[in-house]
């Protein structure tokens, strides 16, 4: 087969699959999280089955075992998170104006002591009441940016729990996909042509590394995190500490974004709490920073490694991308279609730095220059003719 026909075919067949995911999307959701689930759960099945068991009886097991850890969680944290999460929403417009006037005499403040006497110093008139004007409708304009998120963040919340529904449809698909995911594996390396097989395995192998490296290690990583935010934010006395902490922890999933969240929105808490006084703010930012320490430089190295091979900024634009597109679908399938891609691109940038037209392209440039000079003095040649 020539190698326009099999680019044609492959470029088909991805659009093909986004065709499919796009049309789909709106039922896809259990059956993106029992492959999540299954992928997960597949090497405890494996084991089990290495010590005995068949395969039926080890994948009850650890199904069972999963929904009475899962159940016994939710059961002593959903009342609590619920409670905080409620009375969050309530006190959020009464932070937010304390913030605000915060804000407002801190900058009067500044702008009186430092601003004023700098500026007449460059020969600039200043006035007081006007300067102090323009700061509180800076703070105005932030406190009302910092509503507008937190509200759009409580609306997806809210369309999350409603993904409680999920809860009979998922575990019965996960447990099939458990019970035949070996088999799944083996009928489609059955479908690749024999004459391509080593190349595709090599590739699934390291696609599978990534997948695993980063889910795998990952989910590890946001528990620990969620588990040291909230139990450290709550030890201090911060309002909130249990849902800042579980929130970061699960918005950790994206690399930064659960550190950032859990960093300014336990500053701001704590320093409407603990106004005029910084201890609160300063243990606050200390667990912050302690978690953001212990992630980056032991548990990240030592659960996800270097093999993974995605890039933050790859990683963030691919769940941006798919959850725009595919909703909360789009989020689940975002990392495995993220490692697949990476792993096939570099496969692909690898092929072209081995193939001549890598390693001829001077002289293929220099073929084309001749050719393109030899078509443009041949007019020439009769015009003088």
């Amino acid at each position: 087969m020539r190698v326009e026909w099999q680019i044609g075919f492959w470029v088909g067949a991805l659009a093909l699959f986004i065709l499919f995911l796009w049309i789909f999307s709106g039922v896809l959701l259990p059956f993106a999280a029992a492959f999540v689930i299954a992928y997960l759960l597949d090497p405890f099945v494996d084991r089990l089955q290495r010590l005995g068991l068949n395969r039926l009886a080890a994948t009850l097991l650890v199904l069972a075992a999963c929904v009475v850890v899962v159940a016994s969680i939710l059961t002593l944290i959903v009342p609590v998170l619920s409670h905080q999460f409620a009375e969050f929403i309530h006190a959020l417009p009464d932070l937010l104006n304390k913030l605000q006037g915060l804000i407002i005499a801190a900058g009067g403040r500044v702008v009186r002591e430092y601003g004023a006497p700098l500026l007449q110093r460059f020969g600039l008139a200043t006035n007081g009441p006007d300067v102090r004007a323009s700061v509180g409708d800076l703070a105005a304009t932030v406190a009302t940016w910092t509503a507008a998120f937190l509200n759009s963040l409580v609306a997806r919340g809210f369309a999350l729990i409603s993904l409680v529904s999920l809860i009979v449809v998922t575990p019965v698909v996960a447990f099939y996909m458990l019970l035949d995911y070996h088999a799944m594996i083996a009928a489609v390396d059955n479908l690749v042509p024999p004459r391509h097989r080593p190349v595709v395995r090599r590739l699934a192998t390291q696609i599978d590394q990534a997948m695993a490296g980063f889910l795998r290690g990952q989910s590890l990583v946001c528990l620990f995190l969620g588990v040291w935010y909230s139990v450290g934010l709550s030890l201090i006395g911060l309002n909130f500490g249990l849902l800042i902490g579980i929130t970061a922890g699960f918005l950790s999933f994206i690399p930064y974004v659960g550190s950032f969240t859990a960093l300014i929105v336990a500053a701001i808490v704590a320093i409407v709490q603990g106004w005029p006084h910084v201890y609160l703010l300063a243990m606050a930012l200390g667990v912050v920073i302690i978690g953001q320490l212990l992630e980056a430089n032991i548990l990240s190295p030592k659960l996800v490694g270097d093999r993974v091979g995605l890039h933050p900024v790859w990683l963030i634009f691919a769940l941006l991308a798919f959850g725009s597109v595919f909703g909360f679908t789009g989020l689940i399938i975002a990392v495995p279609v993220a490692a697949a891609a990476g792993v096939i691109l570099r496969f692909a940038m690898a092929s072209y730095r081995g193939s001549d037209l890598y390693s001829n392209l001077p002289e293929l440039r220099a073929s084309i220059e001749t050719n393109i000079i030899a078509k443009t003095d041949q007019p020439k040649a009769t015009e003088d003719q």
